[in-house]
Protein backbone atom coordinates (compact mmCIF):
# COMPACT_ATOMS: atom_id res chain seq x y z
CA UNK A 1 0.00 0.00 0.00
CA UNK A 2 1.58 3.30 -1.10
CA UNK A 3 0.37 7.26 -1.73
CA UNK A 4 0.31 7.48 -5.39
CA UNK A 5 0.99 10.82 -6.00
CA UNK A 6 -0.26 13.39 -8.76
CA UNK A 7 2.48 13.85 -11.75
CA UNK A 8 3.12 17.47 -12.09
CA UNK A 9 0.22 19.09 -14.38
CA UNK A 10 1.36 22.69 -15.78
CA UNK A 11 -1.83 24.29 -15.83
CA UNK A 12 -2.55 22.88 -12.51
CA UNK A 13 -1.17 23.56 -9.01
CA UNK A 14 -2.35 22.74 -5.55
CA UNK A 15 -1.01 26.17 -3.69
CA UNK A 16 -1.70 25.52 -0.69
CA UNK A 17 -4.21 23.41 1.80
CA UNK A 18 -5.45 23.81 5.97
CA UNK A 19 -7.89 24.47 8.11
CA UNK A 20 -10.51 22.41 5.84
CA UNK A 21 -9.93 24.12 2.74
CA UNK A 22 -7.62 23.97 -0.38
CA UNK A 23 -6.39 27.11 -2.65
CA UNK A 24 -5.88 25.89 -6.27
CA UNK A 25 -5.01 27.20 -9.42
CA UNK A 26 -6.89 25.96 -12.33
CA UNK A 27 -4.91 27.03 -15.53
CA UNK A 28 -5.05 31.19 -15.20
CA UNK A 29 -7.53 31.14 -12.00
CA UNK A 30 -7.02 30.45 -8.45
CA UNK A 31 -9.95 28.74 -6.46
CA UNK A 32 -10.53 28.36 -2.52
CA UNK A 33 -13.03 25.64 -1.86
CA UNK A 34 -13.66 23.26 1.56
CA UNK A 35 -11.68 20.07 1.43
CA UNK A 36 -12.91 17.94 4.99
CA UNK A 37 -9.27 15.89 4.80
CA UNK A 38 -7.04 19.49 5.10
CA UNK A 39 -6.85 19.07 9.24
CA UNK A 40 -4.01 21.08 9.52
CA UNK A 41 -2.92 24.45 9.82
CA UNK A 42 -2.23 26.87 6.44
CA UNK A 43 0.64 27.90 5.19
CA UNK A 44 -0.19 31.16 4.11
CA UNK A 45 -2.34 34.46 6.03
CA UNK A 46 -5.89 34.29 5.23
CA UNK A 47 -4.90 37.89 3.71
CA UNK A 48 -3.16 35.93 1.46
CA UNK A 49 -5.59 33.42 0.14
CA UNK A 50 -8.23 36.47 0.33
CA UNK A 51 -5.89 38.21 -2.29
CA UNK A 52 -5.05 35.02 -4.18
CA UNK A 53 -8.19 34.04 -5.50
CA UNK A 54 -10.24 34.29 -8.17
CA UNK A 55 -13.51 32.50 -6.69
CA UNK A 56 -14.03 31.48 -2.49
CA UNK A 57 -16.63 28.04 -2.26
CA UNK A 58 -19.11 28.88 0.53
CA UNK A 59 -21.59 26.20 2.06
CA UNK A 60 -24.93 27.18 2.10
CA UNK A 61 -26.52 24.02 3.07
CA UNK A 62 -25.54 20.37 4.90
CA UNK A 63 -25.27 17.15 2.94
CA UNK A 64 -28.49 15.48 2.85
CA UNK A 65 -29.03 11.39 2.91
CA UNK A 66 -28.86 11.31 -0.92
CA UNK A 67 -26.61 14.12 -1.75
CA UNK A 68 -22.99 13.71 -0.70
CA UNK A 69 -21.75 16.69 -1.76
CA UNK A 70 -22.03 20.31 -0.11
CA UNK A 71 -23.82 22.61 -1.70
CA UNK A 72 -22.98 26.11 -1.53
CA UNK A 73 -22.06 29.51 -3.99
CA UNK A 74 -19.11 30.69 -5.08
CA UNK A 75 -18.29 34.32 -4.27
CA UNK A 76 -16.38 36.06 -6.98
CA UNK A 77 -13.54 38.25 -5.28
CA UNK A 78 -12.05 38.92 -9.02
CA UNK A 79 -14.00 39.30 -12.60
CA UNK A 80 -13.84 35.49 -13.58
CA UNK A 81 -15.45 33.75 -16.96
CA UNK A 82 -18.52 31.74 -16.62
CA UNK A 83 -16.35 28.78 -18.19
CA UNK A 84 -12.47 28.31 -19.24
CA UNK A 85 -10.63 25.49 -20.60
CA UNK A 86 -7.50 24.13 -18.98
CA UNK A 87 -5.16 22.20 -21.23
CA UNK A 88 -4.09 18.63 -19.97
CA UNK A 89 -0.76 17.24 -21.33
CA UNK A 90 0.92 14.08 -19.92
CA UNK A 91 3.00 11.86 -22.34
CA UNK A 92 1.72 11.05 -25.72
CA UNK A 93 -1.88 12.37 -23.92
CA UNK A 94 -2.48 16.27 -24.90
CA UNK A 95 -6.60 17.42 -23.98
CA UNK A 96 -8.52 20.26 -23.07
CA UNK A 97 -11.57 20.45 -20.02
CA UNK A 98 -14.21 22.66 -20.00
CA UNK A 99 -13.97 23.97 -16.29
CA UNK A 100 -17.24 25.77 -14.79
CA UNK A 101 -18.30 26.89 -10.95
CA UNK A 102 -20.60 24.12 -9.95
CA UNK A 103 -23.05 24.31 -6.66
CA UNK A 104 -21.19 21.14 -5.39
CA UNK A 105 -17.99 22.98 -4.99
CA UNK A 106 -16.92 20.99 -8.19
CA UNK A 107 -14.94 22.68 -11.39
CA UNK A 108 -14.95 19.92 -13.40
CA UNK A 109 -11.98 18.22 -13.07
CA UNK A 110 -10.27 15.83 -10.52
CA UNK A 111 -6.49 16.18 -10.96
CA UNK A 112 -5.70 14.09 -8.48
CA UNK A 113 -6.78 11.15 -11.21
CA UNK A 114 -4.24 12.17 -13.49
CA UNK A 115 -2.22 9.30 -11.47
CA UNK A 116 -4.27 7.00 -12.94
CA UNK A 117 -4.56 8.74 -16.36
CA UNK A 118 -1.09 8.03 -16.77
CA UNK A 119 -1.14 4.20 -16.06
CA UNK A 120 -4.32 3.90 -18.60
CA UNK A 121 -2.32 5.58 -21.37
CA UNK A 122 0.50 3.12 -20.25
CA UNK A 123 -1.42 -0.11 -20.26
CA UNK A 124 -3.07 0.37 -23.30
CA UNK A 125 0.38 1.55 -25.07
CA UNK A 126 1.42 -2.21 -23.84
CA UNK A 127 -1.20 -3.57 -24.60
CA UNK A 128 -1.02 -3.07 -28.72
CA UNK A 129 2.50 -3.21 -28.47
CA UNK A 130 1.99 -7.26 -27.08
CA UNK A 131 -0.72 -8.07 -29.13
CA UNK A 132 -0.90 -7.03 -32.86
CA UNK A 133 -4.71 -7.99 -32.68
CA UNK A 134 -5.36 -5.31 -30.25
CA UNK A 135 -5.44 -1.70 -31.61
CA UNK A 136 -8.82 -0.57 -30.11
CA UNK A 137 -8.92 -2.36 -27.13
CA UNK A 138 -12.53 -1.88 -25.11
CA UNK A 139 -12.39 0.47 -22.51
CA UNK A 140 -15.59 0.72 -20.01
CA UNK A 141 -15.70 3.86 -18.10
CA UNK A 142 -18.78 3.67 -15.25
CA UNK A 143 -19.53 7.24 -12.99
CA UNK A 144 -17.27 8.51 -15.70
CA UNK A 145 -18.64 12.18 -14.93
CA UNK A 146 -17.07 15.03 -17.33
CA UNK A 147 -14.71 11.71 -18.74
CA UNK A 148 -11.34 12.55 -17.80
CA UNK A 149 -10.22 9.05 -18.41
CA UNK A 150 -12.81 8.83 -21.15
CA UNK A 151 -10.84 10.56 -22.79
CA UNK A 152 -7.42 9.92 -21.93
CA UNK A 153 -8.63 6.05 -23.32
CA UNK A 154 -9.49 7.62 -26.38
CA UNK A 155 -6.61 9.76 -27.12
CA UNK A 156 -4.83 6.26 -26.54
CA UNK A 157 -6.64 4.31 -29.22
CA UNK A 158 -9.27 2.81 -26.93
CA UNK A 159 -13.07 1.90 -27.85
CA UNK A 160 -14.46 3.40 -24.76
CA UNK A 161 -17.77 3.76 -23.01
CA UNK A 162 -18.85 6.49 -21.16
CA UNK A 163 -21.85 5.40 -18.84
CA UNK A 164 -22.91 8.29 -15.91
CA UNK A 165 -26.39 9.00 -15.10
CA UNK A 166 -27.01 12.36 -15.64
CA UNK A 167 -27.62 14.02 -19.05
CA UNK A 168 -26.07 17.08 -17.97
CA UNK A 169 -22.77 15.65 -17.34
CA UNK A 170 -22.72 13.56 -20.67
CA UNK A 171 -22.97 17.28 -22.47
CA UNK A 172 -20.30 18.89 -20.96
CA UNK A 173 -18.32 15.32 -21.23
CA UNK A 174 -19.06 15.41 -24.95
CA UNK A 175 -17.79 19.02 -25.20
CA UNK A 176 -14.73 17.97 -23.62
CA UNK A 177 -14.56 15.42 -26.15
CA UNK A 178 -14.66 18.16 -29.03
CA UNK A 179 -12.70 20.28 -27.23
CA UNK A 180 -9.65 17.68 -27.48
CA UNK A 181 -10.44 17.07 -31.16
CA UNK A 182 -11.35 13.89 -30.12
CA UNK A 183 -14.39 11.56 -32.05
CA UNK A 184 -16.91 8.62 -31.45
CA UNK A 185 -17.09 7.93 -27.51
CA UNK A 186 -19.94 6.02 -27.05
CA UNK A 187 -22.24 7.98 -24.71
CA UNK A 188 -24.47 5.82 -22.23
CA UNK A 189 -27.35 8.09 -20.29
CA UNK A 190 -28.05 5.13 -17.44
CA UNK A 191 -27.90 3.81 -14.18
CA UNK A 192 -23.94 2.07 -13.90
CA UNK A 193 -25.61 -1.49 -11.83
CA UNK A 194 -28.48 -1.74 -14.54
CA UNK A 195 -25.61 -1.20 -17.35
CA UNK A 196 -22.93 -3.60 -16.37
CA UNK A 197 -25.57 -6.40 -15.21
CA UNK A 198 -26.88 -6.17 -18.80
CA UNK A 199 -24.13 -6.38 -20.05
CA UNK A 200 -22.96 -9.69 -18.19
CA UNK A 201 -25.86 -11.18 -19.49
CA UNK A 202 -24.80 -9.80 -23.61
CA UNK A 203 -21.34 -11.76 -23.24
CA UNK A 204 -19.45 -8.71 -23.48
CA UNK A 205 -15.77 -8.70 -21.91
CA UNK A 206 -13.38 -5.31 -21.59
CA UNK A 207 -9.38 -4.64 -21.80
CA UNK A 208 -10.50 -1.87 -19.13
CA UNK A 209 -12.87 -1.00 -16.42
CA UNK A 210 -12.61 2.15 -14.91
CA UNK A 211 -14.80 2.99 -11.53
CA UNK A 212 -15.44 5.82 -9.55
CA UNK A 213 -18.44 5.18 -7.65
CA UNK A 214 -20.07 8.18 -4.92
CA UNK A 215 -20.98 7.66 -1.85
CA UNK A 216 -24.58 8.36 -3.32
CA UNK A 217 -26.49 8.96 -5.97
CA UNK A 218 -29.82 8.55 -8.34
CA UNK A 219 -29.83 7.05 -11.28
CA UNK A 220 -31.97 8.65 -14.83
CA UNK A 221 -35.22 6.76 -13.38
CA UNK A 222 -34.62 6.97 -10.00
CA UNK A 223 -32.24 4.74 -8.68
CA UNK A 224 -30.95 4.94 -5.43
CA UNK A 225 -27.21 4.28 -4.64
CA UNK A 226 -25.69 4.22 -1.70
CA UNK A 227 -22.22 2.65 -1.92
CA UNK A 228 -21.72 -0.14 1.05
CA UNK A 229 -24.89 -1.51 -0.03
CA UNK A 230 -24.11 -0.82 -3.81
CA UNK A 231 -20.26 -1.93 -4.03
CA UNK A 232 -20.30 -5.38 -4.05
CA UNK A 233 -22.66 -6.65 -6.56
CA UNK A 234 -21.59 -4.21 -8.45
CA UNK A 235 -17.86 -5.34 -8.39
CA UNK A 236 -19.23 -8.80 -8.81
CA UNK A 237 -20.92 -8.17 -12.30
CA UNK A 238 -17.85 -5.66 -12.90
CA UNK A 239 -15.14 -8.79 -12.78
CA UNK A 240 -17.08 -10.93 -14.75
CA UNK A 241 -16.68 -8.44 -17.93
CA UNK A 242 -12.70 -8.61 -18.20
CA UNK A 243 -11.23 -10.22 -20.67
CA UNK A 244 -9.49 -13.23 -19.92
CA UNK A 245 -6.17 -12.55 -21.62
CA UNK A 246 -5.43 -8.60 -21.51
CA UNK A 247 -6.92 -6.15 -18.97
CA UNK A 248 -6.70 -3.49 -16.54
CA UNK A 249 -9.07 -2.75 -13.20
CA UNK A 250 -8.90 0.56 -11.54
CA UNK A 251 -11.48 1.44 -8.32
CA UNK A 252 -11.46 5.18 -6.97
CA UNK A 253 -13.22 5.55 -3.58
CA UNK A 254 -14.10 8.77 -2.18
CA UNK A 255 -16.04 7.80 1.10
CA UNK A 256 -14.16 8.53 3.83
CA UNK A 257 -15.36 5.11 5.39
CA UNK A 258 -13.85 2.85 2.81
CA UNK A 259 -10.35 1.89 2.85
CA UNK A 260 -8.14 -0.05 -0.25
CA UNK A 261 -8.25 -2.88 2.24
CA UNK A 262 -11.94 -3.31 1.60
CA UNK A 263 -11.63 -2.97 -2.09
CA UNK A 264 -8.90 -5.77 -1.92
CA UNK A 265 -10.83 -8.32 0.39
CA UNK A 266 -14.25 -7.72 -2.27
CA UNK A 267 -12.47 -8.37 -5.73
CA UNK A 268 -9.87 -11.30 -4.17
CA UNK A 269 -13.14 -12.95 -2.82
CA UNK A 270 -15.03 -12.18 -6.35
CA UNK A 271 -11.79 -12.62 -8.79
CA UNK A 272 -8.82 -15.01 -8.93
CA UNK A 273 -6.82 -13.84 -11.55
CA UNK A 274 -5.73 -10.66 -9.93
CA UNK A 275 -2.37 -9.53 -11.11
CA UNK A 276 0.10 -7.03 -10.17
CA UNK A 277 -2.29 -4.88 -8.23
CA UNK A 278 -1.31 -1.75 -6.43
CA UNK A 279 -3.48 -0.12 -3.89
CA UNK A 280 -3.12 3.28 -1.63
CA UNK A 281 -4.37 6.79 -1.42
CA UNK A 282 -4.95 9.28 -3.97
CA UNK A 283 -2.95 12.50 -3.04
CA UNK A 284 -2.18 15.91 -4.29
CA UNK A 285 1.20 18.02 -2.44
CA UNK A 286 0.77 21.19 -1.99
CA UNK A 287 3.38 23.81 -2.53
CA UNK A 288 4.33 23.39 0.88
CA UNK A 289 4.92 19.79 0.81
CA UNK A 290 1.86 19.29 2.79
CA UNK A 291 0.20 15.88 1.15
CA UNK A 292 -3.53 15.88 0.92
CA UNK A 293 -5.01 12.47 0.51
CA UNK A 294 -8.22 12.52 -1.90
CA UNK A 295 -9.37 8.93 -1.87
CA UNK A 296 -8.24 5.76 -2.15
CA UNK A 297 -7.55 3.34 -5.18
CA UNK A 298 -7.10 -0.26 -6.16
CA UNK A 299 -6.06 -1.03 -9.78
CA UNK A 300 -4.83 -3.76 -11.01
CA UNK A 301 -3.55 -5.36 -14.70
CA UNK A 302 -2.15 -8.40 -16.53
CA UNK A 303 0.87 -6.35 -18.21
CA UNK A 304 3.29 -5.49 -15.95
Amino acid sequence: MYNLLTPNISSYELLDSGNYEKLERFGDFILARPEPQAVWDKSLSEEVWQRKAFAIFKKTKGRDQLSPEERGEWHNIKKMPEKWYMNYEQGKTKLKFKLSLSSFKHVGIFPEQAANWRYIEEKLTSMKSIDASLQQPKVLNLFAYTGGASLVAKANGADITHVDSVKQVISWSRENMEASSLTDIRWVIEDALKFVKREVKRGRKYNGIILDPPAYGRGPDGEKWVLEEGLNELLKNCLELLDDKHHFFILNLYSMGFSAVIAETIIKQNYTNVQNPEMGELVLQDSFQKKLPLGVFYRFSTIQ
